[in-house]
């Protein structure tokens, strides 16, 4: 059951993903219903009239179950059920299913399960009854079910003993981070709607063995390799969950550690699935999700993928897009030019400064070595000289070292007068 606002193309979208969600769940949607209404009716979303004959079709297709296309209200859903005598669920809750069918990693689970926990606490407040006495099904099951059936109390420390958790995985993965970047410079994440073909990529540019499914959020853990570009340039390329509109607040929330990674990235690969209908509508809510989580600014290249598919629309995409790159990850077509945009983007964001550092100072060249790539070196009477090319960032810490070319020198001072 979705709203239609007045954008067709938008609101037959979002509700034939809502039925892939759903089937993706585990269930079969037997019919779809379309509301027209500029706005959610308060008391039950599409208003009673609607709710009576969502009802009726229900029972004529002895349906248990009715998923709404937008979150709703504790109240909301308790008036629902109370009309249609059948569970109301809504958007949020079958995408929390699906995450928890696919979370396998402990920290996945965690992530998981906090966001259950989160969506579910609110509510318990509105009946009598504890979750373990409603019906099986989408929306019921995952990690945080047992916890669900005791009182307020325990939910909110188990909360709380999740956070916990999290923070630990979450600087864990700051450890991690930081190793790699000892050893090179630049970290790339691949980003974009589920199903699009991240992991595709990943495996593609990497070997990474990922499993790859066609469905929707069959990765959820990250997988991060080794990459080296043809100019010799190494970086570290992660794969990340796969977004969708509307992604729950709850998931979000409970994901951050794990998109850090998004955030600290060099470069976004933005990848889009140039054979679906709505590929705009998916860039949208990629970016979205990007901006809440602080990784707007993060210099992205955009990858038209499945060209294979639909060559002409990868192609019309692409115009549209500085920096992009038609590619298919299934057959190899565009792989090295996206390699080639990568390198160049990279290298915009950086420069070659030169450095002559003295011998008494080998923390200096450490840190050159770790944080740049270092282009040529050579061993002088008193010194090591280096061309290093580094971000504006390491440039500065760098700077008291950095050989300036004599055109960039200021005018010399005026001579002292004698005297």
């Amino acid at each position: 059951v979705t709203l239609d606002s007045g954008e067709d193309e938008t609101t037959q979208a979002s509700l034939e993903e809502l039925a892939r969600l759903v089937d993706t769940a585990g269930a079969d949607t037997v019919a779809r219903v379309i509301q027209k209404r500029d706005r959610p009716d308060r008391a039950t979303y599409v208003g009673r009239g609607k709710a009576d004959e969502i009802r009726s079709v229900s029972e004529n297709y002895d349906a248990d179950t009715v998923v709404f296309d937008d979150e709703l209200t504790p109240a909301q859903q308790g008036n629902l059920e109370t009309i249609l005598k059948r569970t109301a669920l809504d958007r949020t809750a079958v995408i929390l299913d699906i995450f928890a069918q696919n979370a396998s990693s402990p920290e996945g689970k965690a992530q998981v399960e906090l966001a259950q926990l989160r969506y579910r606490l609110p509510r318990l407040r509105r009946s009598g009854r504890t979750f373990s006495q409603q019906a099986g099904g989408i929306g019921t099951r995952g990690p945080g079910e047992t916890q669900l059936e005791v009182d307020r109390r325990r939910l909110t420390r188990r909360v709380t003993r999740l956070e916990a958790d999290l923070q630990r995985f979450r600087r864990h993965r700051a450890t991690q981070s930081k190793a790699r970047r000892r050893t090179s410079n630049h970290a790339v994440s691949i980003v974009g709607y589920t199903n699009s073909g991240k992991s595709t990529l990943l495996n593609r540019l990497t070997d990474a063995g990922v499993l790859v499914e066609d469905r929707l959020f069959a990765t959820l853990d990250t997988t991060t390799r080794r990459l080296e570009l043809p100019g010799g340039e190494a970086l570290y390329l992660t794969d990340t969950v796969g977004f969708v509109r509307k992604l729950p607040h709850q998931l979000v929330e409970a994901f951050k550690a794990t998109l850090d990674v998004l955030v600290e990235a060099d470069l976004l690969i933005h990848v889009v699935d140039a054979s679906d209908p709505d590929p705009e509508g998916c860039v949208e809510a990629v970016r979205d999700v990007l901006t809440e989580i602080g990784a707007g600014g993060v210099p992205e290249v955009y990858v038209y993928n499945k060209a294979d598919l639909a060559p002409a629309a990868a192609a019309r995409l692409a115009r549209d897009e500085t920096d992009s790159v038609v590619v298919s990850a299934r057959t190899g077509e565009g792989i090295e030019a996206l390699l080639d945009a990568v390198a160049s983007i990279l290298r915009r964001s950086t420069r070659v400064v030169e450095l002559d550092v003295p011998f008494d100072r080998g923390d200096v060249r450490a840190m050159a070595h770790r944080e740049g790539q270092v282009v040529d070196e050579t061993i002088g009477d008193r010194s090591w000289h280096l061309r290093v090319r580094v971000d504006e960032g390491s440039a500065g810490r760098l700077d008291n070292f950095r050989v300036v070319p004599e055109a960039d020198r200021s005018q010399p001072l005026a001579p002292k007068a004698d005297g």
